[in-house]
């Protein structure tokens, strides 16, 4: 009999788009596959994330993976701890959607037009900062919900604007409500921003097979370790105000040939709210060891951690 393989996820309409794609590749490299709604704390707490605990969106998802309750996990990765956990695998990280913030503003507005004193909602100290800097005069205040919610504060005038990861918006194909897309000079993204993390339980070797010959993208992968090392070394954990976005650029080595190495650029808060910005290139094959050097620059820059939600 073929085995099915039953994919869990959390029930609200951006991870039930992102758990379509996953199941959609399965299905089509010949597998079966049920998708399984699993509920979890912060889908059933308004509170803030911050006091919640990190992990809200991901603890539930794991701890049914390792009970057998599923055979699969999809995560929006930037949502999970950095500690890793023993009784899973990374089975695949698909190629990543566009990783940069969007701003979705009143009357088609860009950043830039936003009047001095506009009120700009985000769940996210990382924007919050990052919108300060930019020293625009906006009115930033915190925000929790759904894509659906958040940009509905917009459209019913309750806030000028939201900034939200541009990855959501597209699953959910509504990329035509965003007013500008924030590139990552203005704003770094949350590390591993737009990129999903497909795990299963670790001696579950033919379904590990399976995902990674099918949806793992190793640019995509080296891209995101080295953001998430960097944030392990701050020791920030996924709710802390940093931002790293890495990309896989062409280069030449000594020999004139082209190859291709991480570029990784980091930025992180001053115990005075400052925010302290870095970069660093290096090989595909050392994405871990990378983004621990970029963390150390940043420390000895003066960078410390502040609590708080990424969302």
């Amino acid at each position: 009999m073929t085995r099915t393989l039953r994919i869990g996820t959390r029930g609200s309409a951006l991870a039930l788009a992102q758990t379509g794609t996953v199941a959609e590749a399965l299905k089509a490299a010949g597998a079966q596959v049920e998708i399984v709604v699993i509920k979890t704390p912060g889908d059933l707490s308004d509170a803030p994330i911050a006091q919640i605990g990190i992990g809200v969106f991901t603890s539930a998802l794991r701890d049914a993976l390792a009970n057998d309750e599923i055979d699969v996990a999809v995560h929006s990765y930037k949502d999970l701890p950095t500690a890793p956990d023993k009784r899973l695998v990374l089975a695949a990280v698909p190629q990543r959607e566009d990783p940069r913030d969007a701003l979705v503003a009143r009357d088609g507005l860009t950043l830039g037009e936003l009047p001095p004193g506009s009120t700009v909602g985000t769940g996210s100290p990382r924007r919050a900062a990052q919108l300060e800097a930019l020293g625009l005069g906006l009115n930033i205040v915190p925000l929790r919900g759904n894509v659906d919610t958040r940009i509905g504060k917009v459209r019913n005038g309750e806030l000028d604007a939201v900034v939200l990861a541009r990855a959501g918006i597209a699953r959910l194909g509504r990329t035509s409500e965003i007013t500008e897309n924030l590139e990552p000079i203005q704003m770094l993204p949350a590390p591993a921003q737009g990129a999903l993390a497909v795990e299963c339980r670790i001696d579950d070797v033919d379904a590990e097979h399976l995902i990674q010959s099918t949806l793992d993208d190793s640019a995509s992968r080296a891209a995101v370790t080295a953001e998430r090392a960097m944030l392990a070394a701050l020791e920030a954990g996924c709710s802390a105000p940093v931002g790293a976005l890495a990309d896989v650029v062409e280069d030449l080595d000594d020999e004139g040939k082209v190859v291709y190495r991480l570029s990784l650029r980091g930025v992180a808060a001053t115990p005075e709210n400052d925010l302290l910005r870095a970069s660093a290139t290096g090989d595909l094959t050392e994405a871990e060891g990378l983004g621990r050097a970029l963390a150390a620059e940043l420390l000895d820059l003066g960078a410390a951690v502040l609590s708080g939600p990424e969302a």
